[in-house]
């Protein structure tokens, strides 16, 4: 009986349901990856936001110590209001630009002698290998008895922290150069400015802006260290400053803002690394 009412009820539907208007959902498959990503790359800053709020709520910590994520918030949007922010970055980038300049022109400038001449090689090799093993920090010292305290010293140091990463990304891709590409420069005698420009610099340009990307992200690092050493700007010094004033809301925009850029610039260059990475060869 529960049956023959169950089919009754379906054949007095199936009409109703046949004069509704059908819905047209847009197609999101092509979306789900994307979706997924970000849906993997929040859920943890997700939970440390929540984890944040609760703790301010329950007052784990004092309010001096742990800022609520609203006030924080409010901080930053009275720093750009200022110019405050806007200011310090600023200079921080700018210091980051003049050591890109400089240390990525030098370590190019070695990656390619070493790449391309074995008596350069043979030369500026085992010095370059003891060199690139010291850290930025173990440096500081010894610029700080030639540059002193000032502006220079800030340029100087990152500028020893972007040589290693040009010089040995742009070493490693020429050595990696096909050699049928480099018997082609010698068969049509190419001089040493075609070599570089027409063989050497194509198929090595994937390895050269992996060492771009890792040399941007190298003087990024090393900025905030020297400018948490001695600076009267910048973002490090910004941090430092209000670290010892127990302005942790400020303190906490600082870090942000850090993360920040520093993500920014590793997106924008991986981006970059893709787009003229096929200028390189193919086939090889």
């Amino acid at each position: 009986m529960n049956a023959i009412q169950s089919l009754d009820n379906a054949q007095v539907l199936e009409p109703l349901g046949s004069a509704l208007p059908r819905l047209h959902l847009p197609d999101c498959r092509g979306l789900t990856p994307l979706l997924k990503r970000l849906a993997y790359g929040l859920a943890f800053p997700l939970f440390l936001l929540f984890l944040w709020q609760t703790a301010t709520e329950r007052v784990w910590l004092p309010p001096q110590i742990l800022p609520e994520p609203a006030f924080v918030w409010e901080t930053l949007l009275d720093m750009l209001g200022t110019g405050e922010l806007k200011g310090h970055l600023l200079a921080s980038l700018q210091r980051v630009a003049w050591s890109l300049l400089i240390g990525g022109t030098l370590g190019l400038a070695i990656g390619f002698a070493m790449g391309l001449s074995r008596t350069a090689k043979a030369y500026l090799y085992p010095s370059f290998s003891l060199f690139s093993q010291f850290p930025v920090i173990a440096w500081s010292p010894l610029m700080i008895i030639f540059f002193g305290i000032d502006e220079a010293l800030k340029i100087s140091t990152i500028t020893v922290a972007v040589i290693v990463p040009f010089a040995v990304a742009t070493y490693k891709g020429i050595e990696n150069v096909p050699n049928k590409l480099m018997e082609v420069g010698r068969i049509y005698r190419f001089s040493f400015r075609q070599t570089l420009w027409h063989i050497a610099l194509p198929a090595a340009l994937p390895a050269i802006l992996g060492g771009v990307r890792q040399g941007a992200m190298q003087a990024w690092l090393a900025l905030v260290f020297v400018e948490l050493l001695a600076s009267s700007e910048g973002l490090g010094y910004l941090l430092v400053y209000s670290r010892n004033l127990m302005q942790l809301d400020v303190v906490m925009v600082c870090m942000a803002v850090i993360g920040a850029v520093g993500l920014l610039f590793d997106l924008a260059l991986t981006q970059l690394e893709r787009h003229f990475s096929k200028w390189a060869p193919k086939g090889y």
